[in-house]
């Protein structure tokens, strides 16, 4: 196996096959050991693609993804990319299109038909909470807020991972704030 900034080229039978992998697999590759990746190959009329992942909720989600009209092998790969399955089932569950407008290559629209076909196919409830009162709908509402402020989305997140959920927005807010300074 070797790396290139493009992917991982694997060496099957004395023929490379170049792999576009998740950030985990590129990892666990550099670590120099043996490795298992779960891959998907797209079949193009004028292309063979090969897309590894580190595990089979990656392979699915990207597989889910690639059902959703407007986003390619690319985009799709981008947003397991960025985020891990847990992260992204959640952020559809609270239709959260944030996050993925987030990601290069994906609008508005775009973000709204991830967040709403992949509801569906993952059987996502409603958020049960007010998304003004507090969680976990509560928790877009304060990371939208800091957002506002110029956090990134990933910065947000972090800065509110250590903040009790069943606050108010507002005071998770001020407590990120008050732990970012």
């Amino acid at each position: 196996m070797a790396r290139r900034p493009d992917g991982l080229v694997l060496d099957v039978g004395g023929v490379g096959y170049l792999l576009a992998a998740t950030p985990s697999v590129l990892r666990r590759a550099d670590a120099g050991s043996e490795i298992t990746v779960e891959t998907y190959m797209h079949v193009r009329e004028d292309a063979l693609q090969l897309y590894g992942f580190a595990d089979s909720d990656e392979r699915e989600l990207f597989e889910l993804l690639l059902g959703v009209q407007g986003v390619g092998p690319k985009v799709a790969l981008a947003i397991v990319s960025g985020s891990s399955p847990a992260e992204l089932r959640r952020a559809i569950a609270l239709e959260d299109t944030r996050r993925f407008e987030a990601i290069p290559g994906i609008g508005r629209k775009t973000a709204q038909r991830v967040v709403l076909e992949l509801r569906e196919k993952l059987g996502a409830g409603a958020p049960t909470a007010d998304p003004i009162a507090g969680a976990p709908a509560g928790h877009v509402v304060a990371r939208d807020a800091l957002v506002e402020l110029g956090y990134s989305v990933a910065d947000a997140e972090r800065a509110l991972a250590g903040v009790d959920p069943d606050l108010a927005p507002e005071e998770r807010v001020r407590l990120a704030l008050r732990r970012a300074a």
